[in-house]
């Protein structure tokens, strides 16, 4: 690993280490770590010439780390193992009407702005966690680092809008709003649910973990069926 390799890893987990703890004490949302350490990230890689492909090659231990830790969150799901089993019906329809959603977006706005085939593969790929996204982008000839990029950018969004959005739509049900934050913003919208109840929370992250699957498993036959179809 040379010297630049070292500092883009050591200053990405210490860079998230400071502005965690100065979230802690400061609780605005342009100072939580999803939001604040990537543009401070940005602004360094601009002004000391580092391409993205290099940060992401250099960093990509970090990424790595996320597949255990969407294993952690099997934990709270099954401590509410009673609560997913009443409602294991809603939550199932929820998961395939919402990756048939995103995919189906991602398809019709990369024919409406003609983007090439690697962008759009990356595009539908991202509607789940970084791991799962991966793992899928692989099988359908997507980009890896497009895909990261484009599914953080979902879980940020997903993260500072879904607030707003579950506002408008006036739910009453945690289950509801859990299984709209997993399914929408993944692992940043599980974090949000979190926040706003310890209900939605274990039903975001079951939302996340079983879309990540349903995309891995049947991702690759639904997006070829589309392609098809639409050729």
């Amino acid at each position: 690993m040379n010297s630049i390799a070292l500092i883009s890893l050591l200053g990405t987990v210490l860079g998230y280490y400071l502005i965690k703890k100065l979230h802690q004490h400061h609780h605005h949302l342009y100072a939580a770590p999803a939001i604040l350490l990537p543009i401070i990230i940005m602004v360094v890689m601009t002004l000391s010439h580092v391409s993205y492909g290099q940060y992401m090659q250099d960093t990509h231990w970090i990424v790595w780390l996320l597949s255990p830790v969407t294993v952690a969150f099997a934990i709270p799901i099954y401590e509410y193992r009673a609560l997913v089993c009443e409602h294991v019906l809603a939550i199932g329809m929820g998961i395939i009407l919402g990756m048939s959603a995103g995919v189906l977006s991602a398809w019709y706005l990369s024919q409406l702005f003609h983007f090439s085939p690697e962008i759009t593969y990356s595009l539908m790929s991202r509607s789940i966690s970084t791991p799962f996204a991966v793992e899928l982008a692989s099988h359908i000839h997507g980009s890896a680092e497009l895909t990261t990029l484009f599914t953080i950018i979902t879980g940020i969004v997903g993260m500072l809008v879904g607030d707003v959005v579950l506002a408008v739509l006036r739910l009453r049900s945690h289950i509801a709003e859990g299984a709209s934050l997993g399914n929408a913003a993944h692992g940043f919208g599980s974090s949000k649910a979190m926040q706003r109840h310890k209900e939605q929370g274990v039903i975001a992250s079951l939302t996340m973990v079983l879309a990540g699957i349903f995309m891995v498993l049947c991702g690759p036959q639904l997006i070829g069926l589309l392609t098809s179809f639409s050729a």
